[in-house]
């Protein structure tokens, strides 16, 4: 079992990913992608998809046209893991890569 991230360990993790917020009244990170079109935004999910299913880690997410909401919590451990943060760090490539 993965085990939370805490005190200057979960510090350091979360200086390691920009843009990501801590979630109020739990313990997780959110993020909001804007891409250029839908199918930008589809064609990112669909990466992130493949990644979460092998590490076995599924985000929380919302999508609207050219817009994905992204929660990221490690269920089993109650919290912020380095699994989140590792899928976190994933997601961010796979944005700039798309990046115009």
């Amino acid at each position: 079992m993965t085990t939370r991230l805490q005190g200057e360990a979960r510090a350091e993790a979360l200086a390691k990913i920009d843009g990501w917020i801590e979630v109020e009244g739990r313990d997780a990170i959110a993020k909001t992608f804007k891409f250029k079109d839908f199918n930008a935004a589809f064609g990112w999910m669909t990466r992130v998809a493949m990644v979460a299913e092998v590490a076995d880690h599924h985000p929380e997410w919302f999508n609207v046209y050219n817009r994905v909401e992204v929660t990221l919590s490690t269920h089993d451990a109650g919290g912020l893991t380095e699994k989140d943060i590792a899928l976190a760090s994933r997601m961010d490539r796979f944005a700039d890569e798309m990046a115009p």
